[in-house]
């Protein structure tokens, strides 16, 4: 069986419900915090070890978090992980002019990262 995204939300989802996982259904997005700055380093460890299948491991522990994040999230009613996929490729699109827009142009990463910072800040002064 080939698990999609759909699937791994309900695993979450079922891991967080009543019949599900005494130590998740308790967590917190605060008692949760630890546990995300441990899986990033494991993941940036195996990165600096260029370590694939480890990467892989790790990539997908970090994925559970933002999951578990967006879970308790929806739990309260603040939002869901399609908010925080809607919001991401939103920003996606935002802050790359030079790729979804029609008028901005970056030759170089440089540029690139010129744009990026620069649409950042327009955002920010908005806000």
């Amino acid at each position: 069986m080939k698990t999609t995204f759909e699937n791994l939300k309900q695993t979450v989802s079922t891991l967080r419900g009543p019949d599900g996982c005494p130590w998740d259904k308790k967590q917190t997005h605060q008692t949760l915090i630890k546990c995300l700055q441990n899986e990033s380093q494991e993941l940036i460890d195996a990165i600096n070890n260029k370590d694939d299948e480890n990467m892989k491991e790790e990539l997908g522990d970090v994925l559970l978090q933002v999951l578990m994040h967006a879970q308790i999230a929806q739990e309260e009613g603040k939002f869901g992980i399609e908010d925080v996929i809607t919001y991401l490729d939103e920003k996606l699109h935002r802050r790359h002019p030079h790729v979804f827009g029609d008028h901005a142009k970056a030759a170089t990463p440089e540029e690139a990262l010129a744009l990026w910072r620069e649409m950042k800040k327009k955002e920010r002064e908005g806000k």
